[in-house]
């Protein structure tokens, strides 16, 4: 990939804490650093911002994650003297309350400005579809996947020309189960008190603790497992609840009410991804709203897991039903139950090999390098139509 000399990226985004668009962030980054560009990233800093720095990124740290209008337009100002100091070739925008500052820093400046529409935003009433729109209002339109690119055309109309779909990537040697050595495997099994014994069938749903993500759904379907006197199974809720306390109350009180402590572990945020697909044998994604993309669909499948996941969005596209996993009625908890039921009764040669199949198909079309690529592209393009 050739980019332009002295090249310079500019990321805006509210925080590096967690998330798909963090994690996006910092992969294409490390693209840019790799191919000898600099890669800046403007945001109010996180437990990922390490990471950005250790690929040779740097930080500018600054409250972009602000909806306070006074604060944004000081934002706008700091992204301004930013832009001119670093001389900065693109802006590109990661979420919309950002997106405004980062907009009007790059137009004041003239500066070209991506956006990626990271997420499908509901809009309700005009007002709200304004505010989404900011991510529509530059050279280009990065979404995460075709739902996500489909979404944006039936929502605000522009010219198709301008937007391109590039589905998120996976880092192909991180999520490599060659790469995953057995203490990490026990080193983790430990931490969440699973014993070396345990041969139940595990289930991993991994993501932050927030109500779309589905846990409810998973702790009536389990409920509904265990009445039929069926305990062949341990399932995992491995994620942040990011200062959702009373929902993580809610999410245990449920499981102590319907008596599954010894099924279901609360486990927190987990730094070993990869070591926590080996801990699983099946992972799941129920979320009850369409997810414009879904990485934890794809990382389990790169690893060799199937996935149960919920049937629409961008899971649509990732997990093929029947094949590399299962697509399950959307927030129907009898549905949930038969599907889990039925993917561990097919015994580990059955899941083993639906794994290989979902591993290599993931491998094929959601690397993080070909992503990496794609955006860098991109930006190319954006560069070129400017120039001309």
């Amino acid at each position: 990939m050739t980019l332009p000399p002295n090249f310079t990226l500019l990321q805006v985004v509210p925080e590096l804490e967690t998330g798909g668009a963090e994690q996006t962030t910092i992969d294409v980054a490390h693209a840019v650093v790799r191919v000898g560009g600099k890669a800046l990233v403007a945001t109010r800093g996180g437990r990922m911002a390490s990471r950005l720095e250790a690929d040779g990124g740097r930080l500018a740290q600054m409250p972009v994650q602000t909806k306070n209008p006074l604060v944004m337009l000081g934002n706008a100002a700091r992204l301004v003297d930013l832009i001119r100091k670093e001389k900065v070739s693109i802006v590109h925008a990661r979420s919309r309350a950002p997106a405004f500052s980062a907009l009007w820093a790059a137009q004041a400046t003239k500066t070209p400005f991506v956006a990626t529409y990271h997420g499908v935003y509901n809009a309700n009433n005009s007002l709200k579809r304004w505010y989404n729109a900011v991510m529509t209002r530059g050279d280009l339109v990065i979404a995460n996947s075709d739902y996500t690119r489909d979404h944006v055309l039936n929502e605000h109309q522009i010219d198709p020309a301008r937007i391109v779909s590039i589905p998120r990537g996976i880092d192909l040697e991180r999520f490599n189960p060659s790469w995953v050595t057995p203490d990490r495997v026990e080193a983790l099994r430990a931490a969440w008190g699973i014993a070396p014994s345990d041969r139940r069938v595990k289930l991993l749903l991994a993501g932050r603790l927030t109500r779309i993500k589905g846990h409810l759904l998973i702790v009536e379907a389990a409920a509904r497992l265990k009445a039929e006197g069926r305990e062949d199974f341990l399932m995992i809720f491995a994620g942040d609840d990011q200062g959702r306390t009373d929902y993580r109350l809610e999410i245990l009180a449920s499981i102590a009410a319907a008596g599954l402590k010894d099924q279901i572990l609360v486990v927190g945020h987990c730094d070993d991804m990869p070591a926590a697909y080996q801990v699983c044998d099946i992972a799941m994604l129920p979320t009850t709203k369409p997810e414009s993309f879904g990485r934890t669909a794809v990382e389990p499948q790169v690893m060799g897991k199937p996935v149960l996941a919920s049937d629409h969005g961008g899971t649509t596209e990732t997990v093929l039903n029947g094949e590399t996993g299962w697509l399950v009625k959307v927030s129907d908890a009898e549905a949930w139950a038969c599907a889990i039921a039925k993917a561990v009764d097919l015994g580990p040669g059955r899941l083993a090999a639906m794994g290989q199949a979902a591993a290599n198909r993931a491998r094929r079309l959601y690397s993080v390098d070909a992503m990496c690529q794609a955006t860098l592209e991109s930006y190319e393009r954006v560069l070129e139509a400017r120039a001309t």
